[in-house]
């Protein structure tokens, strides 16, 4: 039988002690005014509208709507949608009001959202995105059909690039905000990957400033986010926006705004309000007392009456929780954030339940083999071996009920969704942030379950045990000698 080391335990349950802490507390670096998230917490996760409330906005088109089809008006809806998924809001509810010309959005605050602005809630949603890459950087003031000026709603005279045209956003297949470190140092650039349409237009033109030590300027809504130098003719489709970002937050926003399209008309705000949340505003530091109290009782059942194998999983039940944490925030690079509704948190309590459920059968058949007079490695093998297949069938069947939920309520174009495309063809396209964050959470905290509740708790169990001093039956649930 193959034995653990005892520094095992120990290497464990310290990562599990540091997911738990970068987790619930995250880490950030403090420059002056700037501050920068390297890894976010759980200040950072975005709350559902019935938890923390959200902003109600009707967005319409500026000036004259006649020549404004019941299309244009959809095609504007479907990028606002696409946008709020971008930007991992998954609770919202938006509608096309086609008689009106309007689109009627409502989502929850962000997470750092303070003053409770509306203005300042949406006005990512409402920006035209338009990207266009031009020769050099010249400008001029824009003038009117009279000759005359054009003024901003300040009084100062609008400027615009003159430069000729090199590529639009349309000519742009996927924007990715990712770190530079070529230089050294981490610098948030975008990099772009361009479709068929833009690569030889890119090529010719980067051919033609590289021989002169020209420069081809970015600018997005008229405003100039970078002015590189061309050093090399770029033919592989591939180009990147550096500069002007002041953390990796900005590039994310600019990729997803890029992703999202442009929209087919200038909007603007009609009207907007504030919408309270349906369980008052204690009502998450209720929820999450009652959790920690929960969770603590828990913790001193287990101890007490499992003891060793107790012990274990309270460790491996924390490392879970942190897990379901993270699975939320945005800890993870390839787990983006989600908007974490009260549905959301019933799935977060009901894995854990599973989690305690799993930790439970498994020191039940430690306790019977010890009893049955194994020696305490078999005991904790078999145990281990023979609770398995019981909690994988449960954990399983939850798992299908959760992809299933964020499939047909989740958004259209999303993992899911596309994968049972197929078996969704009666359900109409329906994104439900509420019944998704439930499934999602669901998921996470199954699969952080198998990770925590049966791998790592297998390991500290088996490893701790090594220890002379700790091979006691009765630490493992049998009969004091």
């Amino acid at each position: 039988m193959k034995r653990t080391a005892k520094p095992v335990f120990f290497i464990v349950a310290l990562l599990i002690v540091a997911l738990f802490l970068t987790a619930v507390f995250g880490v950030y670096g403090q420059y002056g005014d700037r501050r920068d998230t390297y890894i976010r917490g759980a200040s950072d996760i975005r709350f559902g509208i019935d938890i923390r409330g959200g902003v109600d906005v009707t967005f319409g088109p500026v000036g004259s709507t006649e020549d404004i089809s019941a299309q244009d008006v959809d095609t504007v809806r479907d990028v606002i949608s696409q946008r709020l998924v971008l930007n991992n809001i998954t609770d919202y509810e938006i509608y096309s009001d086609t008689t009106n010309k309007q689109v009627i959005v409502r989502f929850p605050w962000t997470s750092d959202e303070e003053d409770f602005d509306p203005n300042a809630a949406i006005e990512e949603l409402g920006k035209t995105a338009m990207l266009e890459f031009r020769i050099g950087s010249d400008t001029e003031v824009q003038k009117d059909e009279d000759g005359n000026p054009v003024r901003d709603e300040y009084g100062n005279e609008v400027v615009v690039p003159t430069g000729e045209i090199v590529l639009t956003g349309e000519d742009v297949d996927t924007a990715t905000a990712l770190y530079d470190t070529s230089n050294g140092k981490n610098t948030p650039v975008v990099q772009l990957v361009l479709l068929e349409s833009g690569k030889e237009k890119f090529a010719e033109a980067t051919a033609e400033q590289a021989a002169s030590d020209g420069t081809i300027s970015i600018w997005l809504d008229n405003e100039m986010i970078s002015n590189p130098t061309v050093d090399e003719t770029i033919e592989n489709g591939e180009a990147v926006i550096s500069g002007g970002f002041a953390d990796f937050s900005e590039a994310s926003d600019l990729a997803n705004l890029i992703n999202s399209g442009a929209l087919p008309f200038n909007i603007e705000v009609k009207s907007n309000g504030v919408i309270d949340p349906t369980l008052g505003d204690k009502s998450l530091d209720i929820m999450v007392m009652a959790g920690i109290i929960a969770l603590a009782l828990i913790s001193l059942f287990m101890l007490f009456y499992y003891r060793l194998p107790g012990l274990v999983a309270v460790i491996a039940l924390f490392g879970q929780v942190a897990g379901m944490i993270a699975g939320v925030s945005g800890y993870f690079g390839f787990f983006q954030s989600f908007t974490l509704t009260l549905p959301g948190i019933a799935g977060i309590i009901l894995s854990i339940g599973m989690g305690v459920d799993a930790n439970v059968i498994t020191a039940e058949r430690i306790k019977e083999e010890i009893r049955a007079g194994r020696t305490i490695d078999g005991a904790i093998s078999r145990g281990y071996d023979s609770s398995f297949w019981a909690i994988f069938d449960g954990n399983v069947t939850n798992i299908i009920v959760a992809i299933v939920l964020m499939g047909v309520f989740g958004p259209p174009s999303g993992l899911w969704a596309t994968i049972l495309k197929p078996f969704l063809f009666m359900f109409p396209a329906s994104t439900t942030g509420s019944i998704y964050s439930f499934g999602y959470t669901l998921l996470v905290g199954i699969i952080f379950n198998f990770v925590m509740g049966v791998t790592a708790s297998r390991l500290m169990l088996k490893s701790i045990t090594r220890f002379k001093c700790l091979r006691k039956p009765w630490l493992l649930g049998g009969e004091r000698a």
